[in-house]
């Protein structure tokens, strides 16, 4: 028995060697003391199996003189495998701790993951996603132009006013400050109708819809939206269980077959009444009042978002949708990734008076106060003026780099084509004859440096009107729109 217990220490001790003077622990003072050195060693020889459940490690003080290091970097090491869990400590010593078989895998390959969920999998691949700096990229608004030194001064100032007990969690809902001073914004500016009691402040328009979607979709509920349309606004809808049915656009925005309302009638509606995304076209008066009046009929919630109606460059701003009736079944949906900067993150969902106290104690519940500095200077920002001039800037901007774009696209794209998009937005679309493919022309034109996007790409029933490309102005000069125009026009030649 003595014997016995002898050639296992002797063993144990030989395997110790092995994993530990294979080769020698790197002096001090490189990336990992030799404390994080020894423990991962020691960690790694259990996990492969070198280091066998049971077996004993040496005494620290044996070990530290092997290894010519201190007893107190070995006594650390394994106090820390001690904690984590990979060996156990009494009177006989320390020993390897029995651990599952999966953890001495070895070289095998590992068992394949779970699969997601099967909601994820219904999200749509969109497009090759471009560069946010290339040139006629959609959605992307004029940084340079961004009164950075402005909005630096006014952050510096929230965080110097701020009392300690803003660091904390703040309102779920928003910081109290800039809902306020979105209220009285979208009242003037947009014709809304709300106080900032309805207001959720989040983190950006995506989460707003995701939470449209979570306040009021049940799995297996139908959502119409917009074809062509707002991937984002179809993603959110997926991966919420609900199944999704595609309406159709035409001239005058969304177009519903009385039909459908008795077919499939919905629980959910996403709409971009103002400047619809990606054609361009503001719903027709009557088509509103009819929405309204049969969502209300059916049940239904009508999501408007609102992404870039500030930017009306002809004539006096659309109103928005939600505020033709005090009691619309509208959650409005706003954000300042196009007005501010994207990088901002800010975003606010409207909801109807009807639904503002119930849903008071979900919104609570699912999100949490944060941002809290960068709300108060947005607030801020706001109600010093500073936020409508700087519209006021950008209006004059978007509108001569839509002319320029206009004009760049009349001269130098020699395909037939007709210019959708109205006279607002970041954004015109061409559309193409159907004899052009305007995906591939979409990927040839990121190869040249050009990211326009292709418009079947935002449809989920391609038909052949479908068939152009999106072009971004935003982000760039009215000067450039020629020689990229002329590239573009080499780019679908060549395809």
């Amino acid at each position: 028995m003595l014997k016995s217990t002898r050639q296992r220490l002797f063993h144990g001790a030989m395997d110790i060697r092995a994993a530990l003077l294979d080769s020698p622990l790197a002096a001090p003072g490189g990336r990992h003391t030799l404390q994080r050195q020894l423990l991962q060693r020691l960690k790694q020889s259990i996990l492969d199996g070198r280091l066998a459940p049971g077996s004993r490690l040496p005494a620290s003080r044996a070990l530290a003189e092997q290894l010519g290091i201190s007893r107190n970097t070995v006594l650390l090491a394994y106090g820390q495998l001690t904690a984590e869990g990979y060996v156990r400590a009494d009177r006989q010593g320390t020993r390897v701790a029995p651990l599952p078989p999966a953890a001495h895998a070895g070289a095998r390959p590992p068992p394949p993951c779970a699969p997601a969920a099967r909601r994820v999998a219904r999200i749509a691949p969109s497009a090759a996603h471009a560069e946010p700096g290339m040139a006629l990229r959609p959605g992307t608004p004029a940084l340079s132009h961004f009164p950075l030194g402005a909005w630096r001064r006014t952050l510096d100032r929230a965080l110097r006013d701020m009392p300690m007990a803003t660091l904390g969690y703040g309102d779920p809902a928003g910081e109290p400050a800039l809902r306020q001073a979105i209220a009285q914004h979208l009242g003037v500016s947009r014709g809304v109708r709300c106080h900032a009691g309805q207001i959720v402040i989040t983190e950006g328009a995506q989460e707003a819809l995701a939470l449209c979607v979570r306040l009021l979709g049940n799995q297996g509920d139908t959502a119409w939206v917009e074809d062509p349309g707002y991937r984002g606004a179809k993603a959110a809808f997926q991966a919420g269980d609900l199944r999704i049915v595609p309406v159709r656009v035409d001239a005058q925005g969304l177009a519903v077959p009385a039909a459908l309302w008795r077919a499939r009638p919905p629980r959910l509606i996403y709409a971009t009444p103002s400047h619809q995304y990606p054609t361009g076209a503001v719903l027709a008066a009557a088509r509103r009042l009819e929405l309204l009046d049969q969502a209300r009929r059916a049940g239904a919630w009508i999501i408007e978002d609102d992404y870039d109606s500030e930017f009306r460059h002809h004539g006096e701003p659309i109103p928005a949708m939600q505020g033709l009736a005090d009691d619309a079944p509208v959650l409005y949906i706003g954000t300042f990734s196009k007005t501010m900067f994207p990088a901002l993150r800010i975003g606010f969902l409207v909801l109807p008076p009807a639904l503002a106290q119930p849903l008071r104690t979900a919104v609570h519940e699912l999100l949490r106060g944060g941002h809290r500095h960068e709300q108060l200077a947005l607030a801020a920002f706001i109600d010093s003026g500073q936020f409508a001039r700087h519209l006021g800037r950008m209006r004059r901007l978007y509108r001569d780099r839509q002319q320029a774009l206009r004009a760049a696209l009349a001269r130098h794209l020699p395909v037939e084509h007709e210019v959708l998009g109205g006279h607002g937005g970041l954004h015109l679309t061409v559309r193409l004859p159907p004899g052009l493919d305007d995906r591939a022309i979409a990927a040839a034109a990121r190869r040249a440096g050009l990211a326009p996007a292709a418009l079947s790409a935002f449809a989920l029933r391609p038909a052949s009107r479908d068939n152009g490309l999106v072009l971004g102005y935003g982000n760039t000069s009215a000067e450039l729109f020629e020689p990229l125009v002329r590239r573009l026009a080499g780019v679908i030649a060549a395809v």
